[in-house]
């Protein structure tokens, strides 16, 4: 194992890569779109499924009172709308332009949010939070087994860890490289790798080594009448899962 996989969960290109789009992360029409589009499934997600695990009947403010920790927050596409459900949310990111980007745009709305520019292993923080996120994510990290340990270490115990990303199929390389990034255009070329798409079972099986037991998986996938992401039985692209950390 080299020095830097053992070190440290970031790649430099990567941070790059998302720091040179950053000014558009709160344009629906801009290079984000498809973040757009796919935020509404993944948001319901998360606060069905925690108001369930949680037991929680308030639906007002569904996450009231839950901390929640957002890594790779990118410009707080996620963050703020769950900060608008009741939680107390802390966002992190490795590029310092996103964190810029994300305070600039929560000045704009009367909502608590703490940003802070850093990656996992270098975050320091004395609470351990309810919830975290590994949104889209996992897919961009060096060392993903290092990732999901650094990352838990902040988790509660029985607490749930949200983890979206991309299955490493024939079909993934087809949709999510070769038909969203070359033929419908829908994101930058150049902005997933296949190499580091991450099949379910592997996943499962390393967030083991952090104390964590996948409780539910589910595919995501586009609904073409609808031009909507819904959640699917079809897992071999996207898709998404809870943990819980014992």
């Amino acid at each position: 194992m080299s020095t830097r996989m053992s070190k440290s969960t970031v790649i430099k290109e990567e941070i790059d890569k998302f720091t040179q789009m950053s000014e558009e992360w709160w344009d629906p029409n801009g290079k984000f779109k498809p973040l757009h589009k796919f935020n509404p499934v993944r948001l319901k997600y998360i606060k069905n499924n925690t108001q369930v695990h949680f037991k929680i009947k308030n639906t007002y403010e569904p996450l009231k009172g839950l901390n929640i920790l957002d890594v790779g927050c990118g410009g707080g596409l996620l963050t703020e709308p769950l900060s608008r459900l009741g939680a107390n949310v802390v966002g992190i990111d490795a590029s310092s332009k996103n964190i810029k980007i994300a305070k600039k745009h929560l000045k704009k709305n009367n909502l608590k949010v703490k940003y802070f520019c850093t990656s996992p292993e270098n975050f320091k923080y004395k609470k351990k939070f309810d919830i975290i996120l590994n949104m889209e994510i996992v897919e961009h990290v060096e060392n993903l087994d290092l990732f999901l340990r650094q990352t838990s270490k902040f988790l509660k115990k029985g607490g749930l860890m949200y983890i979206a990303t991309i299955n490493k199929t024939l079909k993934s390389y087809l949709f999510a490289i070769v038909g969203a990034e070359y033929v419908l255009k829908w994101l930058p070329i150049g902005t997933h790798d296949w190499n580091k798409f991450v099949k379910p079972d592997h996943l499962e099986k390393l967030a083991k080594n952090s104390s964590l037991k996948l409780n539910k998986l589910d595919g995501v996938k586009l609904d073409l009448i609808s031009n909507q992401w819904k959640i699917s039985s079809d897992n071999s692209v996207n898709y998404i899962s809870k943990f819980i950390k014992y």
